[in-house]
């Protein structure tokens, strides 16, 4: 009976066995997928951030990306100058009156949007610009002087020209009676007003030398739909190219400088970055009136509006910093030395050879000596006139941006233009101006706040979850086995005992048996 016992016994004990050597394995089965979790899941929610960021479609990112959601503001500083004939008749240093700001407000949007077959879509920018009256410090009536761009422009190309041509210049000057400054609006000096010389220029300047515009505008033609045709990359197939610039006007490069890597158009247009930036990422921003690729560097950590993290990219110190400061920059003096002088830019071939010097405002990260050779310039401030974008570093969109530039002029003597003999060699502001986009709508921060804060929620609530329930099992489980295997030996020891005892008393009753029969 007792070896029938302990068959069930031990059958029983089997199935037991085989039940907690199963919660073992499923408890590692946890714990293994616990550390999966910890190093594989941001790679799956990356995959997921990708796929959704692509410019597909009729998808969400696309319809943003095709007519952005915010309402950019452009903010324009004028530098009226106060003293423009002591300047010219004395050679009295130029006193500037910073005027504004002037203040428009944007909506853009992408038309014509045609999808190409190698991953690419193409589109033209629309931009409409609107007074806000209640933002700004002035109207578009006030008046200014500044000086004579067109006319400056000019002279400033007849320099090295035959003298009989300088002296022509200077007569026709006189019959127009065309002045080194000009008095217009600041709506004239930002959407155009009718210049003499260009309307001359017009009349007997061979059509394939003409100039594309009528009149003479800083920001002339940008309240509109704009001619030039971008094709970028939608990110579908490689997302490292999401949203750079494949062709610009069919073009895959410029033509204006004397290296290829200065002649590079592959950047952005500042809406939309390659998603997964780090610290270590160099942003590239595209802007033909810039004339070349501006690039991006970490600066610091920032908190964007509905507290989505960001990181600001800013310019370097070196970017528009002289030859002798950064040699890299002389792909971008293709007819010098001499070269831009520090902290400012020549982009005077991209804007039909006028002498055009671009700058931070108030000659931030320049040579002081610029802002000093003029008066009412206060000193550049980092907070007021400092370039930058801030961007959510997971999925590439700008959370926030002040693109701030200013506009200069290079203006010297010409011999033979009496107009301009006593101009000193100077760069002259003209005005500065920040285009910004202050943050993103509710819908938007909303969703960004999800994609950006509910994956790591996610990852550390599942973590915890695998490794505390595989940990519990897994302790529970061997537990029980141990404890089990101590029942098992106790109780095979009581059977051995027991049996032993059998043997003993079976051989006392033999023994007697033995003796009783002896005895008889």
């Amino acid at each position: 009976m007792y070896t029938r016992r302990n068959k069930l016994f031990s059958k029983l004990s089997s199935t037991f066995l085989r039940k907690w050597w199963f919660v073992i394995a499923f408890s590692l089965c946890l714990i293994i997928l616990g550390v999966l979790v910890t190093f594989g899941f941001s790679a799956i929610v990356n995959l997921v951030i990708d796929h959704q960021v692509a410019l597909r479609p009729g998808g969400q990112s696309f319809g943003w990306w095709a007519k952005p959601p915010v309402t950019p503001a452009v903010k324009v500083y004028v530098y009226n100058v106060t003293n423009a004939d002591e300047f010219l008749n004395n050679g009295s240093k130029p006193i500037l009156d910073e005027l504004g700001p002037y203040v428009y407000r944007e909506k853009w949007e992408k038309v014509n949007i045609v999808e190409n077959p190698n991953g690419t879509i193409s589109f033209n920018q629309k931009k409409v610009y609107a007074f806000s009256e209640e933002e700004s410090a002035g109207m578009e009536d006030d008046v200014v002087i500044v000086p004579n761009i067109p006319m400056l422009s000019a002279t400033s190309q007849s320099k090295h020209a035959a003298r009989f041509l300088r002296l022509a210049m200077a007569s026709i000057m006189d019959i127009l009676k065309i002045k080194p400054f000009v008095e217009v609006t600041v709506g004239q000096l930002l959407w155009g007003y009718e210049d003499p010389l260009l309307k001359l220029a017009k009349d007997v300047v061979p059509k394939e030398q003409k100039l594309p515009y009528d009149e003479f505008g800083l920001f002339y033609g940008k309240n509109a739909t704009s001619t030039d045709r971008v094709t970028v990359f939608t990110g579908v197939d490689d997302i490292t190219q999401y949203g750079v610039i494949d062709k610009y006007n069919g073009r895959s490069h410029m033509t204006n400088w004397a290296k290829e890597e200065c002649n590079r158009l592959n950047g952005s247009d500042g809406s939309i970055f390659p998603p997964h930036i780090t610290h270590n990422t160099t942003l590239y921003v595209y802007d033909k009136d810039l004339c070349r690729l501006l690039p991006l560097s970490f600066d610091k950590e920032v908190t964007g509006r509905g507290g989505i993290p960001g990181y600001r990219f800013t310019p370097s110190p070196d970017v528009f910093a002289s030859v002798d400061k950064n040699p890299d920059n002389l792909c971008f003096c293709p007819s010098g030395p001499p070269c831009a002088p520090h902290g400012l830019f020549n982009v005077s071939l991209c804007q039909y050879d006028s002498p055009v010097l671009i700058s931070f405002p108030h000659f931030y990260m320049a040579d002081d000596s610029l802002r000093t050779a003029v008066e009412g310039i206060s000193p550049p401030e980092k907070d007021k006139h400092q370039f930058f974008i801030d961007v959510q570093p997971l999925m590439g969109t700008t959370l926030r941006a002040r693109a701030r530039v200013q506009i200069n002029l290079a203006v010297s003597q010409v011999q033979d233009i009496k107009q301009v003999a006593n101009f000193p060699d100077i760069v002259f502001p003209i005005l500065w101006f920040e285009e910004g986009v202050e943050g993103l709508p509710d819908e938007v921060v909303n969703l960004m706040r999800i994609a950006t804060t509910v994956p790591d929620k996610a990852r550390t609530a599942l973590m915890i979850a695998l490794f505390a329930l595989g940990i519990l099992l897994f302790i529970v489980s061997v537990t029980c086995l141990v404890r089990k295997s101590h029942r098992q030996n106790t109780l095979h020891l009581d059977g051995t005992n027991y049996l032993a005892t059998q043997h003993i008393d079976q051989q006392k009753k033999k023994a007697k048996m033995d003796n009783g029969n002896k005895s008889m």
